[in-house]
This record gives C-alpha cells, structure tokens and sequence, in this order.
C-alpha cells in the first residue's frame, strides 16, 4: 500500500499517525504498525451502504439534522421510543432536520425508496450527567474506598462479602459517612479462582459470584443437607483456615462457597415452582436473555474442562470446537447441561438480590451516594464476553499504554478493545448494555481510565506495546449516552484520569459533569508545593490513594521504594532519585499540612524527623477532608495504618496482588479508638461552615 493511501486507510479506520511521547515531543507511528492493526481490523467501511450512519445522537437542545447521502427522495418513518410515529418525505443531499420536539431517549428513523429500507437509530441526550441532590445543593459528602475482597469480618470465608458490605454500610452512616467505594465486582473465572485480578474480568455484565453470603442464602439456611455439611469439623476447619490466612485463598474459598451453594440449589430447586423466589429468579433468567445463559454456560464448561485438564483455564487453550459459544460442539453440551447452566444463572441471581439489598440498605440509611461501583477498561482475552461475542472485540490486539520513564516499552494489559466500528454499527447497544449492568443498584460509577472514551492504545498481538498506536473512539456520542444512562440510573459518573491525559478529554469530561479523581500525592505545582485543600475542583472526589498506589503510611515511611527495589521494579540505582523525590514530597506535604492549620502550630516542621503517627495521620485526613472537592474517599488501609500496598502495578509473581487482607476485622475496626478518633474528624470537617 503506498504511503499516502495507508495514511489515508489509517485515518478513515481511527487509527492516529502520531502520539507524545514522555519527552513531550510527537513521535511517528510505524508503517508496520499502521499495516498490523488495519489487518486486526478488517474493512470498517465493508458494511452495506447506507444513506445514513447507522446511529445518529445529539446531546441537549441543538439542531438535530442529518444529510442522507444517495440521490432522489426518499420516505422517512420516525418511531418515538414512546412508540409515537411521524413521517415525511426528504431529499439525498439535502439537510433534514429531525421533527421536535423529540424527547431524550431511543428512537428509530426509517427511511425507505422502493423495496430497500434503511434504519438509522436516534438518541436524544442530556448535555450533563446526572448529580444526586445533595451535591448539586453543595454540600461535601465523605465514603471509604474498599477493596470488597480484603475485608476481614468474624462471619465472612475468608473474602469479603455483601454481608460486609451492609455493615460496612450501616457503620458509616453511623459515623456521618455518605457511600462505599468498591472495586469491580465484575464477573472472574470461578473455575479458575486464583486468577484474581477484577480489572481482567471474564463479563462486564455479571457480577463476582464469590462476594455471595453464603450465611444469608434461605435455601442453604434450610437445606438439611446444607447444614449437615456446615457443621461438619472438616467444613469448619476449612473455613478456619481460610479466615486465618493473612492472603486471600481464593481457590479454597471458592470450593467452600460452591459445595455450600450446590447443596442450597438442590434445595432451591425443590421448591413449589410458585413460590415468590422462583418467580423472582425465572424473571431474572428471562432478562438475562443470551449474555446471561452463555455466561452461566461458560462457566459450567470451564469447570468441567479444567477438571479434566488443568491447562484449559479458558477458551482460547480449549479444543478448536469449543472456542465460540456457537459452535455445534458447545450448544450440543448446552443442550445436555441444562441444570448445570440454570446453577450458574441462579448464582448469577443471588448475587445480584444480595447487591440489591445493600443498595436499598444504603438508602433506608439516608445516603445521597450510597454504593459507587467500579467499571473496568475491558475483558481478559480468555473471558465468556470475548467467547459469546468474538465480532465486538478484537483478538488479534490488545490494549495498553505507550512508553513512559517507569515502562521503557509500555505496558500490554491482555485486554482485547472493542471495536468503536462494530458499536457502531450496532448502534452503541454493547456499550449501553455494560453501563445499565454497572449502573444498577449504585448511587455513581466510577470509569476506570476514562480516556477510554476519546482513545485507547492497541497494541497488535506478539508485540511489545512500544509497537502500538492510538485507536480513536467517538467520544461526543459515548459521553451523551453515558448521561442518558446516567439520569435514567440516577447515578452519577467519576472518571479514573489519572496519568497521561490528552488534554481535549478534560474539557469534554467537565462539561459533561464526569467528576475527575484527585489523589493527593499528584496534586503538586510545578514548584513542588502541594495544592491548599481550597484549590481542588468541586467537580471531583479526593482521595489520599488508590489500590495501585502505596498506603498513606507506606508512602511516608517509603515502604514502598523498599518493596520496588526488593522485588527488582527499578533499573540500575533509579530508587535513590526516587528517596530524594520522597523526601522532598514529604516536608512539601508537611508544610501544606502547617498552612492549612492541620497540624497544631507545635508540632515539628521537619519531615525527615518525623515518624508516621495517629496524630499526622487525622493531620492528612482533615487536610483531605478540608479540600473543595465535593466527593472524598478514604481507604481503611489509612485509617488502620498499614503500610503493604493491594496491588503493585507491573508485577504478576513477585507480589501477591489482589489478595492482601486488612490488618483487623470489621468488628474491631469499627471499635478502635484511634479509627473513630480519625472519622469523627473527617466528619466534623466535611460539615459546611
């Protein structure tokens, strides 16, 4: 292909010519690479022509008009999502405007010329994303950010549940504190329990089947069997042993919760067909429709292939016949299992009723927010969405990120992108299908790398991630229908954008009402200082960290830099630049800490002297509590003063991710004086005035 004309097909496919590289300068990308992701691809203009695209939207309350290409006249239809009907004739080349007033929402546009039809799919946006009433009147709301998995709890497996989850609600209403911040809760590989990681999830529409309370089930409560089988001194030994563990067990918690629950299904199934769950659960079934029967499908194949051979941990290592949903092989052991798919739909259904029923707890409690739920930049390669729907994603790419100064040749995260060609084409339903399954339930989400929405680096399959691109996505029509979603769901948005932001995201997302995500440690000047509390955007949630960061005491105590060099993340004697760099972000946070009146006038001016205390850490968190930013997530790593981080990005056996517990349960958490000491300050901060 000659240069200009790649160019040109590049273009056309979304694919950008260039990025900014860490020295801030542009940088080509290959030929090679440009040939590589235009062969992942495919033809994205190989669909049959039509007059018009196959989805038009149109945020607030502009002209709604569209160019049908062709020649001569054409018949319209309108059809309102209301199921009103308006029609008319307009000219190819010509300028229609859509008739008004049409309300927001989902419509068809038909048009017609003899026996060929054409549909074009309408949808009418709001401008901004929804707010809950008591940030749009201003005031500050305070929540604590919980990886679920990490909670310890006298009742809980082994793994935090949604019966922590409750308590975790019920004790911060009482303490003034307005939602819980939780980690994806997306659907994982219950057959291969140990690969751990919630951001490379098998479905972004089901939820993690091992956050069920197994204590909370009727049906294992009831089960004869069930309860003979819990009092069990094996059972209870297993289930000791699983609590005691300092890391997560998944494997083991997991083959705990499933024999408990195949003995409550047993149970379950016996019931009076009538009975008010069993409708509850055939409704839910029927909803599900195909995504929700291949996921339960997926899972029940998984099980049985990996039983048979450990090396099946998913489709792409199973035999040629059973690497799609579709295939004759897989719907002919569909057609044989059909008890064994309803057992993974009804834990599906269990799941979601126990996530219902915090979120309704959280607002009996009176919380605005209540429940944030987490949404993942993509899928794993080997997960039932990629599985059941190979045509949306591409599996022959991966995403990623460019080159930085931590990764010399980027990072290749095993995601494979969704096509923006094939949504599309299919009228953006994949995406907002995802959102209703993230939105459910939960007072605001939060979307994990937003930049998703403007672009995503692909990175084609065999290469390291020095040899990708940016792809583009539409990003005006994601971020209207991401509002449309968001008031029908009453839940507001957050974006995760932190690092490398393109700075026309920023805007977008502002004007939008995404709220962006401030973490303390980046929000320096470019002289060192930390920005004072009263700098921070309304328009925003604050937070000490993240899960991919160092504790608020690791951090201080540099805890982290230590681990880094033990498990060999940095070359050569870079960790000495990075003390120094600490060293000075300490007494600049110090001295932030001083001007702001968070720390008694007393106390030492000097970083270096100064050790990690109860009173320097309430210091950080009224100073947090103190900022403008309307939202602030607190994680109960810093109330508790732990110093080893939940994740270390860019390892995979060096560290175990995932699975580091708290330091206490929540029983005794919540009855620390130093924890109550700490939240009452937040609390009292938080308060306008």
């Amino acid at each position: 292909m000659k240069q200009n004309s790649l160019d040109q097909a590049a273009r056309a496919a979304g694919i950008s010519l260039d990025y900014i590289n860490v020295n801030g300068e542009k940088e080509a990308i290959s030929d090679d690479t440009k040939c590589a992701l235009l062969a992942v691809m495919g033809d994205p203009h190989d669909a049959k022509k039509s007059p018009l695209p196959p989805v038009a939207v149109f945020s607030g309350s502009g002209k709604r008009q569209l160019t049908p290409q062709g020649s001569g006249v054409y018949h319209w239809q309108l059809q309102t999502e209301k199921g009103k009907q308006l029609s008319g004739e307009l000219t190819a080349g010509e300028s229609f405007t859509l008739p008004g007033p049409l309300a927001q929402g989902y419509h068809q546009l038909t048009l017609s010329k003899g026996k060929k039809q054409w549909q074009t799919r309408i949808i009418v946006t709001p401008r901004r994303c929804y707010l809950p009433p008591a940030l749009e009147a201003g005031e500050k709301r305070w929540g604590a950010l919980v990886q679920l998995y990490t909670v310890r709890s006298a009742q809980n497996w082994g793994i935090g549940d949604f019966g922590d989850l409750q308590t975790l609600l019920e004790q911060l209403a009482a303490r003034g504190g307005d939602f819980v911040g939780l980690n994806p809760l997306h659907a994982l590989y219950p057959a291969s329990a140990d690969f751990a990681s919630p951001y490379s999830p098998s479905s972004r529409r089901w939820l993690n089947i091992i956050y069920i309370d197994v204590g909370q089930v009727v049906d294992f409560q009831q089960s004869p069997a069930a309860q003979k089988w819990w009092k069990s001194a094996k059972t209870q030994r297993a289930l000791s042993k699983a609590r005691e563990a300092e890391l997560v067990d998944y494997e083991a918690v997991m083959a705990l919760k499933l024999a408990a629950l195949r003995l409550a299904w047993a149970h379950f199934q016996a019931r009076d067909a009538e009975s008010e769950d069993k409708q509850s659960w055939a409704a839910f079934v029927r909803e599900g429709g195909d995504s929700l029967r291949y996921q339960a499908a997926y899972d029940g194949i998984q099980l049985e292939r990996r039983a048979g051979n450990a090396q099946h941990w998913g489709w792409p290592a199973w035999p040629e016949g059973w690497r799609n949903s579709q295939l004759p092989e897989v719907q002919h052991w569909c057609e044989q299992h059909q008890e064994e798919i309803a057992f993974w739909q009804w834990l599906q259904w269990l799941a979601q009723q126990q996530f219902s029923r915090c979120w309704s707890r959280s607002q009996a409690l009176g919380m605005s927010v209540g429940l944030y739920r987490d949404l993942a930049v993509g899928v794993a390669e080997g997960s039932a969405e990629t599985w059941h729907d190979p045509e949306l994603y591409r599996l022959r790419a991966s995403i990623g990120a460019p080159p930085d100064r931590l990764g010399p040749l980027g990072q290749y995260w095993g995601l494979p992108p969704m096509d923006p060609h094939v949504m599309q084409a299919r009228g953006y339903q994949p995406f907002i299908d995802m959102l209703r399954a993230n939105m459910r339930d939960c007072g605001a989400l939060r979307i994990d790398h937003v930049m998703s929405l403007l672009r995503l680096w692909w990175v084609p399959a065999g290469e390291t991630a020095d040899k990708g691109a940016y792809v583009a996505y539409p990003v005006d029509d994601l971020l209207g229908i991401l509002a449309l979603e968001s008031h029908r769901l009453r839940c507001m948005v957050i974006g995760e954008d932190l690092g490398t932001v393109p700075k026309e995201i920023v805007s977008l997302l502002r004007k939008s009402g995404v709220f962006s995500w401030k973490v303390l440690w980046f929000e320096q000047e470019k002289n060192g200082s930390y920005r004072a509390p009263a700098a921070y955007p309304r328009q925003s949630i604050a937070s000490a960290s993240t899960h991919d960061l160092p504790t608020l005491t690791g951090f201080w105590e540099q805890g982290d830099l230590s681990l880094g060099e033990k498990i060999g993340l940095y070359p050569g004697d870079a960790v000495k630049a990075l003390h120094q760099q600490r060293a000075e972000q300490k007494q600049a946070l110090l001295d932030a800490l001083h001007q702001a009146g968070a720390l008694p006038a007393r106390s030492p001016k000097k970083a270096d002297k100064l050790a990690m205390t109860p009173t320097l850490n309430r210091a950080i968190h009224r100073f947090l509590a103190d900022t403008d930013s309307a939202l602030l997530g607190l994680q109960p790593e810093d109330w508790l003063g732990m110093t080893t981080p939940v994740n270390v990005p860019g390892t995979v056996e060096q560290y175990p991710n995932w699975r580091r517990k708290l330091s206490k349960t929540l029983e005794e958490m919540f009855a620390d004086e130093e924890v109550n000491k700490l939240l009452n300050a937040v609390s009292q901060q938080r308060k306008p005035g």
